[in-house]
């Protein structure tokens, strides 16, 4: 009995975890969408700082004897 109750709660959280990743897409792959225009900025932002240390980087070895 205690098998099939944990074999229950194993899909239901399946089933929510779908439910709720499905909303989150839903809303993302709309272009007029804040949570798109949000993901976007984030994406930018980190962008940004990988190119920022990069170059930090390339300017302190071009700095060493």
């Amino acid at each position: 009995m205690l098998r099939n109750r944990k074999a229950q709660s194993t899909v239901e959280y399946v089933i929510l975890v779908t439910a709720v990743l499905s909303i989150v897409i839903a809303f993302v792959l709309r272009n007029d969408s804040p949570f798109r225009q949000a993901l976007n900025d984030t994406f930018q932002d980190g962008t940004d700082g990988m190119v920022n240390m990069a170059d930090r980087l390339q300017a302190s070895h071009s700095l060493s004897p």
